[in-house]
């Protein structure tokens, strides 16, 4: 899967966040499908395809004859599950813009992880319901993939390494705290390079125990907020 997400996964993954935020309560019945397509702009068919997703992941009852409703669980599962900022009133779909992947050798500013001296750098702005909200610095590790094109990149990393790169994100560690915003930012992310701002550090862990990835997101606080649940 390549570039955005298909619109009908769009969809499925923003009712997932909304439903995560606790804006779509358990039990809440969604509005008449026809309505509801109507407001998001999409064709009943696109938006059947979308509920169809959401009922294979335990997340809705579809009862005939009298609607859609919600089954809010304990873990969500989506796309975007390890995506951890929201807006600040909840929710929000994540959408991401490539601004560079270059193959590097390892800065030695960054933590130990993997096993090669080179990492595959991808810089990236990434949007909540098309707001910039935060802009990241990816580093894979060289050991995964000899080489990374960004046209071969789809909307979300975790699932272009499950199916073109043949493993999965099993576990990650953030760390939260506050860092300037450095130097390469693009000029649609509103605070302006050396502007203090919301930092996350992560290493994230492939299903075999490697650790294969290390990443840095600076945040505007004025969009998006780091949530975490507990349930």
């Amino acid at each position: 899967m390549r570039g955005p997400l298909p619109v009908h996964l769009q969809i499925s993954e923003m009712l997932i966040r909304e439903i995560a935020a606790g804006r779509l309560a358990d039990g809440a019945r969604l509005p008449p499908e026809r309505e509801m397509a109507a407001s998001l702009g999409i064709a009943v068919g696109t938006l059947r395809r979308a509920l169809a997703d959401l009922t294979g992941k335990g997340l809705l009852d579809r009862i005939q004859g009298s609607g859609n409703y919600v089954r809010a669980r304990a873990e969500l599962i989506g796309i975007y599950a390890f995506f951890r900022l929201e807006r600040i009133g909840g929710g929000g779909l994540p959408t991401a813009e490539i601004l560079s992947v270059e193959r590097l050798r390892k800065p030695s500013d960054l933590p130990e992880f993997g096993s090669a001296r080179e990492g595959h750098r991808i810089r990236r702005l990434r949007r909540l319901d098309g707001q910039p909200a935060a802009i990241e610095e990816i580093w894979l590790d060289a050991s995964r993939t000899e080489r990374l094109e960004r046209d071969d990149l789809s909307e979300s990393l975790y699932l272009h390494y499950r199916l073109a790169l043949g493993f999965s994100i099993a576990r990650a560690e953030d760390h939260i705290a506050v860092a300037p915003v450095p130097d390469w930012a693009p000029a649609d992310f509103k605070p302006q390079p050396q502007t203090v701002v919301g930092f996350i550090e992560r290493i994230a862990w492939a299903g075999d125990g490697a650790s294969v990835e290390y990443s840095r997101s600076w945040f505007d606080p004025g969009v998006a907020r780091y949530v975490t649940r507990f349930k």
